[in-house]
């Protein structure tokens, strides 16, 4: 990364506490290439007034002598491949400040060549700017780079849309485009703070209004920014430390690293992860130097390399994961997680990579890819492979555990890259985590699944039935339930209400939680399934991701059934009386109310219980069953 150290506002108090530790508000600005984002950062740097004395004059002068035109792009793309050829290629970091307060801001690569850089740039940032072009509109990779934030957690998003003054400041085409930004943007789960008509060129609604968009009543991309809110402090978040190295000075282990979040103090116990171990910290070092900079001290916070000793003797390693013994990371050599594939050369199954994160290495296996996105159309779809730049949600799984954190948690400790050769090849986000034995050898049934058909009169299957609450999805599931057991079928329901009771009753409702709902009813659907019953599984499974997940896990026993209602109907039902609670606000994220439900595209047998008696829907899930499960040779 390319540090450009051009931008210290004259005005600041470096002496400050907490300015010179990382406390500036970190602004990532993506976009398209040519759309203007170092334009619009050179504008920025300028408007509020954060250039060092001279150095416009300096960029201009240097500009006249290659016999260029004066570009405000020049300020930042210093490289000079990028000089020449016109596009940034490297992430830059700058400081600037406004009357509300200081900013780092990263001005990353738009090109789809350089989608590395702008993933390292953006994985820094609480809040970002999405640069888009008036008269090109929302572009391909736009949509990547705006699905890339998302990817990464950025929600916080206000959008300049540039070159306003080349479209003759047409406020018709402006609201177009905006609307067209705001729509993808809703998609993908981002809420637009601020859609600013913008010249990065001439400064207009940069940091002042503009006489040539008089018909613009919203803010300036500068009020916009103001308004963003800071992350919670890295120091008010629980202790992380990766160990990066360990020395021996004399007799003494000191151990050294980067204190992610949280801080470290003197005579504080900390733990090891994944090892276990603990000890008490008993001194923090100073190296040498001038006394006043490198006098010892009793605490660090987050920022701060330290290096510190402790009160015995224990074995720590590189990549090991510090931690308070009362707030312990996960430890997990299985995970999910969201990815977004970088290498030329596509991501299978089973291919075996090295997960990188902090400082931690382990070598890891592509045990599933659940799904892959498109980034044009949003649709979900599962996938063999990964092409590059392709965004896909994956299952990894190591020999050895890693000490983690998921990434809606902690976000420092909760991403990684996956490393190929020496190459960095993808970069992702963890949504699950788990510890799996791997010294497990599967054992063969000495009763196959053919015996079991022979001697049930059918075979094993998985009927899973999804649908808004209300639809009737218990109702038909216990209905058929009986009937199958009248002819003497082996049939079982798994009901998602009563598995909570149980099995599902440490999850909650975070998006991560209903994954693994979906997971473990899976699992249990298909062992049961291998055992020669008939499940019939009730559950919600709002998303089409959750249904792939339990079709990937289930195979070609997994029949879909949506059993359909429309809202008005369920809503008039609501045995529960979840959807008067939800409308109450006493529910958050209540499908159908305030979380979506994707409607199957082609489920195996679709039921409107709306229009449908109970009697002829059951029948309908009755005969689908029995003929695609109890009926036919029973010998496979």
């Amino acid at each position: 990364m390319t540090v450009v150290d051009l931008a210290i506002h004259p005005k600041a108090d470096l002496s400050r506490p907490g300015l010179q530790r990382g406390r500036a508000f970190p602004i990532v600005i993506v976009g398209h290439v040519d759309h203007g984002k170092s334009t619009l950062v050179g504008r920025l740097l300028h408007d509020t007034d954060s250039l060092p004395a001279g150095k416009l004059e300096q960029i201009k002068a240097v500009s006249e002598k290659r016999g260029l035109g004066f570009e405000w792009s020049f300020l930042l793309d210093a490289l000079q491949v990028e000089r020449d050829q016109g596009i940034t290629v490297d992430t830059t970091q700058i400081w600037f400040t406004t009357s509300a307060r200081r900013y780092v801001i990263i001005d990353a690569p738009g090109h789809k060549e350089f989608l590395k850089n702008m993933v390292t740039g953006a994985a820094q940032a609480d809040a970002a700017i999405l640069v888009v072009d008036a008269a090109q509109g929302l572009a391909e990779q736009t949509k990547r780079h705006a699905y890339l934030l998302h990817l990464l957690g950025i929600r916080q998003v206000a959008v300049a849309i540039n070159k306003i003054d080349l479209i003759d400041n047409d406020a018709a085409r402006f609201h177009a485009v905006a609307e067209a930004v705001r729509g993808y943007l809703a998609d993908i789960g981002i809420e637009v703070a601020a859609l600013v008509p913008v010249s990065a060129r001439q400064g207009d609604n940069i940091a002042q209004r503009s006489a040539a968009t008089a018909w613009y009543r919203g803010p300036t991309l500068i009020d916009a920014l103001d308004a963003f809110t800071p992350r919670a402090l890295a120091l008010e978040q629980p202790l992380r430390l990766p160990v990066q190295d360990l020395y021996r000075i004399g007799e003494r282990r000191v151990v050294v690293g980067r204190i992610e979040s949280g801080r470290l103090k003197v005579g504080d116990r900390v733990r090891f992860a994944p090892m276990g171990r603990e000890a008490t910290v008993a001194s923090l070092e100073a190296w040498r130097g001038p006394a006043a900079t490198n006098a010892p001290s009793t605490e660090a916070i987050a920022g701060d390399s330290v290096a510190f000793t402790l009160d015995e003797d224990v074995f720590v390693e590189r990549g090991a994961l510090i931690s308070l013994p009362d707030q312990k990371p996960r430890e997990a050599n299985r995970i999910t997680a969201r990815l977004f594939w970088l290498d030329r050369e596509p991501l299978r199954q089973g291919d075996r990579l090295t997960l990188k994160i902090g400082t931690a290495e382990r070598e890891v296996e592509v045990e599933a890819i659940t799904e892959s996105l498109d980034v044009e159309s949003l649709d979900a779809r599962p996938a063999n492979e990964i092409e590059r730049n392709g965004v896909a949600r994956v299952v990894l799984r190591s020999r050895r555990p890693l000490a983690l954190d998921l990434y809606d948690e902690l976000p420092r400790t909760g991403r990684g890259v996956l490393i190929r050769g020496p190459q960095i090849a993808g970069g992702l986000v963890i949504e699950q985590a788990q510890s799996v034995t791997n010294n497990i050898v599967a054992v063969s049934q000495s009763v196959t699944a053919a015996d079991r058909a022979r001697a049930n009169g059918h075979r094993g299957g998985v009927a899973w039935l999804t649908g808004l609450s209300g639809a009737g999805k218990s109702t038909l599931a216990m209905a058929a339930q009986r009937e199958l057991f009248n002819r003497g079928r082996q049939v079982v329901v798994l009901d998602g209400d009563n598995l909570r009771h149980g099995l599902n009753r440490d999850l909650g409702f975070s998006a991560a939680d209903r994954l693994e709902n979906i997971r473990r009813i899976a699992e249990v659907a298909k062992l049961m399934a291998n055992a020669g019953q008939i499940v019939i599984v009730s559950a919600i499974s709002p998303l089409k991701r959750h249904r792939d997940l339990a079709r990937s896990i289930i195979g070609a026993d997994f029949h879909e059934i949506h059993v359909h209602a429309d809202l008005a109907t369920c809503e008039s039902r609501d045995p529960k009386g979840l959807y008067e609670r939800a409308r109450a606000g006493k529910i958050a994220e209540f499908t159908g109310i305030s979380a979506p439900y994707e409607i199957p595209a082609q489920p195996a047998l679709a039921i409107d219980t709306a229009t449908l008696p109970l009697q002829d829907a059951g029948s309908l899930l009755i005969n689908y069953i029995e003929d695609r499960l109890a009926s036919g040779p029973v010998t496979t």
